[in-house]
């Protein structure tokens, strides 16, 4: 990986140490953005001889190619599209908050969830969720309140964070929590320990890009007024016994 990197670096008129010698300092430090090689040099001095890999070996602003495609989601030149779902839109009167998931700090994505160091992380034994204290106060939650997160997509129960370094109308809880739902098998069953899958969008970003929706996502918060079903995401399976006629 070092080596990998080393060469890439290198290609740019860097000059990082062997490995050996990296490893000893214990660090290697990048020269200042001023002293690095100005960005697309080479096209700049002759664009002609150093053409970029676009279909015009220019820098591209409006794209004929994508023109051609015809998509009503995806214009030929940078334009602003209204978000599917975000605070600006009318879905705010039934889902004021916006939900973002993160990448989680006691984990890798899903990998290793049960592991101590990601369950110590939770709180309650679900994921934590944070809001910003004015919308956890207008909605009568207490910090450690078990809530139900919700919009038409979906549910899920996460415990409650209340903090005050994040904007208000915003919600923001990490990724990666295994799946756990109520009923097995069924469609918008309520998901217990905390996935905020069950309520993204399940789309591309548009007909050409296919990227991911997962930040566009609004949603609605409210306590938990029953007992909280237990979490079993980390129960095995039970298994049946193979047992044959007659025996």
């Amino acid at each position: 990986m070092y080596e990998g990197a080393r060469t890439k670096a290198q290609a740019l008129g860097l000059d990082p140490p062997p490995f050996e010698k990296f490893w000893t300092d214990g660090e290697y430090r990048f020269p200042a953005p001023s002293q690095m090689p100005p960005l697309l040099g080479d096209f700049r001095r002759d664009p002609v001889a150093n053409r970029l890999p676009t279909p015009s070996g220019k820098i591209e602003i409006f794209s004929a190619r994508i023109d051609g495609y015809k998509y009503d989601d995806c214009p030929p030149h940078p334009t602003w599209l209204n978000p599917a779902e975000w605070l600006g839109s009318d879905e705010t009167k039934q889902h004021p908050l916006h939900l973002l998931s993160h990448q989680p700090t006691f984990r890798l994505h899903s990998q290793l969830d049960h592991s101590p160091v990601s369950r110590k992380s939770k709180l309650k034994g679900r994921e934590r969720i944070t809001l910003h204290a004015a919308d956890a106060a207008a909605r009568g939650l207490a910090d450690g309140d078990i809530v139900r997160v919700f919009n038409s997509r979906g549910e899920f129960l996460a415990a409650l964070h209340i903090a005050d370094d994040l904007m208000s109308g915003v919600a923001i809880i990490a990724t990666g929590a295994w799946y756990d739902p109520l009923e097995g098998g069924k469609p918008g069953s309520l998901e217990k320990h905390g996935n905020p899958n069950v309520v993204t969008l399940d789309t591309g970003t548009s007909q050409l890009a296919q990227g991911s929706m997962v930040q566009t996502a609004l949603v609605q918060i409210e306590k938990h007024l029953r007992p909280p079903p237990p979490v079993t995401a980390y129960d095995p399976p039970l298994f049946e016994q193979d047992i044959s006629p007659g025996a």
